[in-house]
């Protein structure tokens, strides 16, 4: 079957319209795999010149990635220079993120493995990455940056989240931070929590609609948290699948209550008996 000159004709014009925006998305993987690679594990690394080097080519992707997304040269390389400026202090936080780790993980035994395979720290190395973008007013970049973390890790957290430092990330797959949501110093999150909008209406878009996160709070997995008024205060532990639209007090302690009833050997009820 023979495609249309009209198709074709809009696939162009579509193509012409919106160039602007545009970039490699390999490009945009090996920036986010050669710098954390630079600064986690830097193996291959003997000397000070090879560094400058590898730091040379990470930020030449950069700068041409922002620079075929704005078509802005001058912008590029100022946005490639503040965020090698403020690397040394996003580095800091991580090694802190890290430490986190090592210190309340009974499963890890270095830091080591947790740079090389611990999921929940690449996600929030590629968060603080993508936020620090995300403040420096760089379009789409820290989205699909965020997103590339999103499909490598199961975990999904917007660019314009604020998080504190010693972040703990644990198991991590399903999780998911909003973009308006803002997370204390001291927290840790179980998999599948969800901080989440209450209302998801265009309109509300410039609103605060997720909730935030106090300092020294504990979220158990599958936990739910929605809305821009809702405060989870700290010290608090939230425990598994509950759901949470409101504000928790400073302290608390919020879980479900497990029921446990001991079968006998009587007859089951008729609801209970029937065949598959």
């Amino acid at each position: 079957m023979k495609v249309s000159e009209y198709f074709i004709k809009k696939i162009l014009e579509k193509k012409q319209s919106s160039s602007q925006g545009f970039f490699d998305k390999r490009k945009m993987e090996n920036f986010v795999t050669d710098l954390y690679n630079i600064l986690f594990l830097p193996e291959k690394i003997n000397t000070e010149d090879q560094l400058h080097d590898r730091f040379e080519d990470v930020q030449k992707i950069l700068f041409d990635l922002i620079k075929n997304a704005s078509e802005d040269e001058v912008f590029a390389k100022e946005q490639t220079d503040k965020l090698f400026l403020v690397l040394p202090d996003i580095y800091s936080t991580l090694i802190l993120d890290a430490e986190s780790i090592l210190e309340f993980d009974p499963a890890t035994e270095s830091l080591e493995e947790i740079l090389l395979s611990y999921p929940g720290f690449f996600a929030t190395y590629v968060y603080r990455i993508s936020h620090q973008l995300w403040i420096q007013k760089v379009k789409i970049l820290p989205r699909v940056i965020s997103e590339y973390a999103h499909s490598k890790t199961g975990i999904d957290i917007h660019p314009g989240a604020v998080i504190g430092k010693y972040f703990f990330i644990d198991h991590g797959t399903g999780i998911v931070i909003g973009e308006t949501t803002e997370i204390g110093n001291h927290v840790k999150l179980y998999q599948g929590v969800t901080l989440g909008a209450l209302n998801v209406s265009k309109d509300k878009a410039n609103e605060k609609r997720h909730p935030n996160i106090e300092d020294h709070v504990i979220i158990y997995s599958g936990a739910t948290i929605l809305g821009g008024n809702t405060t989870i205060g700290r010290d608090s532990v939230i425990g598994g699948n509950v759901w949470i639209t409101q504000n928790v007090p400073s302290g608390s302690l919020v879980y479900h209550k497990s029921e446990i009833k001991i079968k006998d050997n009587g007859t089951l009820p008729e609801s209970l008996t029937f065949v598959i």
